[in-house]
């Protein structure tokens, strides 16, 4: 039976002016309560604010936020939205009301990419979420695990700076985030299934990061339809059939190394690895674990796990390139405390506090999260005398508190000796410091914070000790960003290297 055309309209009209009435008077209703509604634009009935976003998020939203204020509200479609920052502003989300923004929005990112949020990342505050953290602290990405695989992490370093060096022989250039999604995708790989992922960096290194860039930088969308569900069907952008494809090339993979794992299960007697253990979680009783889970929670670490770091990175030795007195003076510092004659080791870092500055200024300026994943509050609350309501989401801009000159002396600029004053010296980047919370912070910050802090710094530092680094004669560094859930730089860093220690160490 046909549609009568005219009735569509009608009850397109309808919808239309149900929402209007909606989004003009529940804002006016809300500012009746004791507190009113944090400031923001007033948006467009239908689709809210949506429209003001652009291709860069997290630079607009900085730029409204001198406007409206450190607490800032959107209406993104029908939702509402609050935007903290300022590290007051963050600090009384992520702390004083962290329990109650415990909890994620459930996006098209979740469900078509996170397996329909039974992840880490995105699954709910409770059991099995709590879980799924515990699981991987202990095994994976706590402290004494760390100190568990630090011969691997050792090992793989040694295979990229032989890499490495061979390139500089044959005089050709060094392609910095392919050279690091190999390492990074081995190391987890060794200590998830007790092999190399990649034993040669080839094509199928080189599509594995593009599919973990793509996946990072998708999820990072701001999707029509998770902000006005009622069209979501429509899919406008083509967001949600691109994570769909998507999705399923990543299935598959994680597919192949659940069955080849178990395949090789009697090589490891005696010995498992951080897979045999989640397999082992799914006859655990009231707390299991389910195969999706499992899958799910391997894609967060071959993903987050690898392209977070490796931006830091990136972003580290482009600044450097780009400010050669830093790269001289960071030289400068591992020749006096570690000399030539050997490699950069772990336990060297704490001696190099340089090498450490060089890294927060880094988490500073180019946060490898530029907005914090999304959470969702639970009940409605005030938050510095500001009503917000039931089902908001918030964003923390943590890429406008890094760049925020109330904080920061000219925080435009790439200046490491801040972070060796009195004043900042004692900043911490896992968390507890809001000046500086590129992992995020409270119940749902990064699980891999050590980790991530850990892989930049022993990284960062190995490239910068073992080898000297120059861009191709004639070339302008670029250091335009693309927006994602994870900040990439525009232009893949492409430079030559030559080794600074001696043959028998970079050999």
């Amino acid at each position: 039976m046909a549609i009568d055309t005219t009735l569509c309209y009608e009850l397109a009209a309808a919808a239309l002016f149900f929402i209007a009435i909606q989004f003009l008077f529940g804002r006016i209703l809300r500012k009746w309560s004791t507190a009113p509604l944090p400031p923001g634009p007033i948006g467009w009935p239908l689709i809210g604010a949506l429209h003001h976003l652009g291709a860069m998020p997290h630079v607009t939203l900085a730029r409204m936020a001198k406007k409206y204020g450190p607490i800032m509200y959107l209406k993104m479609g029908t939702c509402d939205m609050v935007v903290a920052s300022t590290p007051d502003a963050a600090r009384a989300f992520l702390k004083t009301h962290d329990l109650n923004f415990s909890n994620r929005p459930l996006s098209a990112g979740s469900i078509h990419l996170a397996y329909n949020a039974q992840d880490m990342v995105h699954a709910p505050y409770g059991p099995k979420w709590k879980l799924l953290r515990k699981l991987g602290s202990l095994n994976l990405l706590g402290g004494k695990a760390l100190e568990d695989w630090a011969p691997i992490r050792a090992a793989e370093l040694d295979h990229l700076v032989k890499a490495m060096n061979e390139l500089s022989h044959r005089c050709e250039l060094v392609v910095v985030p392919d050279m690091l999604s190999y390492v990074m995708a081995n190391m987890i790989g060794q200590v998830i299934l007790s092999r190399r992922v990649f034993e040669t960096k080839g094509s199928e290194s080189n599509e594995f990061k593009d599919m973990v860039v793509e996946l990072m930088t998708t999820a990072g969308y701001f999707n029509i339809g998770d902000f006005i569900p009622c069209i979501a069907w429509l899919d406008l952008q083509g967001i949600e059939r691109g994570m769909k494809k998507l999705h399923k090339k990543f299935d598959v993979l994680i597919s192949k190394m659940i069955e080849e794992h178990k395949v090789s299960a009697h090589e490891r007697k005696g010995k498992p690895d951080f897979l045999d253990v989640l397999m082992d979680s799914q006859e655990n009783g009231d707390e299991s674990l389910t195969m999706t889970n499992i899958k799910a929670l391997l894609l967060n670490l071959f993903t987050a796990g690898t392209d977070t770091s490796s931006s830091a990175i990136e972003w580290g030795l482009a600044e450097m390139l780009k400010n050669p007195s830093i790269l001289k003076k960071a030289h400068a510092e591992m020749d006096r405390v570690i000399g030539r004659n050997r490699r950069l080791e772990e336990s060297d870092i704490r001696k190099l506090p340089y090498l450490q500055a060089i890294c927060k200024e880094t988490f500073r300026k180019h946060p490898s999260t530029p907005l914090n994943l999304p959470r969702v509050s639970s009940e409605p609350c005030e938050v510095n005398g500001y009503y917000i309501p039931k089902n908001t989401r918030l964003t923390v801009n943590i890429w406008a508190i890094g760049r925020d000159p109330d904080v920061w002396e000219n925080p435009l600029e790439f200046i490491p000796e801040r972070f060796l004053s009195e004043k900042n010296a004692k900043i911490d980047p896992r968390g507890t410091d809001f000046e500086l919370i590129p992992f995020g912070a409270g119940r749902r910050i990064c699980a891999g914070t050590r980790m991530g802090n850990l892989l930049v710094e022993y990284i960062l530092g190995t490239l910068v000790h073992s080898f000297d680094w120059k861009l191709p004669d004639g070339v302008e560094l670029n250091m335009d960003e693309i927006f994602g859930l994870a900040l990439q730089k525009a232009v893949a860093l492409s430079a030559f290297v030559t080794p600074r220690l001696s043959l028998n160490m970079n050999a």
